[in-house]
């Protein structure tokens, strides 16, 4: 049998468990004590891979809700929330992409980075994770 490549094992109906459509509501509910006060969703996607580099890069996708405002000043901190915020379990999330990827590799290191505008209503976060082989 031959090994995939990792993007083969990446599949969107997973991501979209670990990162249910709900989960921003929930998050805007824990940071303002509302979800309708949030002026985004957030969607977790795949977006492609460096062979080079063995990097898997996601984004955390941001577009604006309709009758909303979503102004860089409150996105371009995100990444900081995320990372820290146990709503969004970006921990849960890594751990969930390992499983993806076993048995022929493993995450080494994953990052955020900083918040990209992409469209005027979108924005988004990118999530590098950097993989290794496993011995598989």
């Amino acid at each position: 049998m031959t090994k995939p490549g990792p993007t083969e094992l990446i599949k969107e109906e997973k991501l979209t468990k670990l990162f249910p459509k709900n989960r921003d509501n929930e998050f805007f509910n824990a940071f303002y004590g509302g979800s309708e006060d949030g002026a985004f969703d957030i969607m977790l996607s795949f977006d492609n891979y460096d062979s080079q580099k063995s990097e898997l890069f996601f984004e955390f996708r941001l577009k604006e809700r309709p009758g909303k405002c979503m102004a860089c000043h409150l996105t371009y901190g995100l990444p900081n929330v995320f990372e820290k915020s146990p709503i969004i379990n970006l921990k849960g999330i890594i751990k969930g992409i390992d499983e993806m990827l076993q048995p022929y590799y493993g995450v080494q290191e994953y990052s955020l980075g900083r918040t990209i505008p992409k469209a005027p209503k979108i924005n988004i976060i990118p999530l590098v994770v950097k993989i290794r082989n496993s011995n598989n």
